[in-house]
């Protein structure tokens, strides 16, 4: 099970090492120490921590709005044109990038630094994994996908 220092869980749930202490301290997470005595969180219990910080973001939603696949944050930038509109999303870690029309842009009144949903629809979600590089012996050749 893979195991996860306060700052990466941190990192990961989009909130700072601070806030992923006092979770700790409350017993919102439970944590146990590594060989080296940090304070370590295990994926499972990450992976509950963040489906239960997703709950209570969804509860907060209007009544009748379908919450799955809505991630909130706050537009960062929005660059428009005479038919389009590129818009610009900060969810936590993350940048989302959505390309709307100028039109809907315009009946939103969207502007940097107002919260707003990206909502995802997709028949197709990918999923990569990050894995350390790995020291590299003699020339390179060809292509290697880490």
């Amino acid at each position: 099970m893979p195991q996860y220092r306060i700052s990466q869980a941190a990192r990961l749930m989009g909130v700072s090492p601070d806030t992923m202490r006092r979770w700790a301290d409350a017993g919102r997470v439970r944590t146990t120490a590594d060989a080296s005595g940090h304070q370590t969180v295990e994926g499972a219990e990450l992976a509950r921590l963040a489906a239960d910080v997703a709950g209570e973001q969804d509860r907060e939603r209007a009544a009748g709005q379908s919450t799955r696949n809505h991630i909130a944050g706050i537009v960062t930038r929005i660059k428009r044109d005479e038919v389009v509109a590129l818009v610009e999303l900060q969810a936590g870690p993350y940048r989302l990038v959505s390309l709307i029309t100028r039109e809907a842009a315009d009946e939103l009144e969207l502007e940097p630094g107002m919260m707003a949903d990206a909502v995802v629809k997709a028949t197709n979600v990918s999923i990569e994994i990050v894995r350390p590089a790995r020291k590299r012996r003699g020339p390179f050749r060809g292509s290697v996908r880490l």
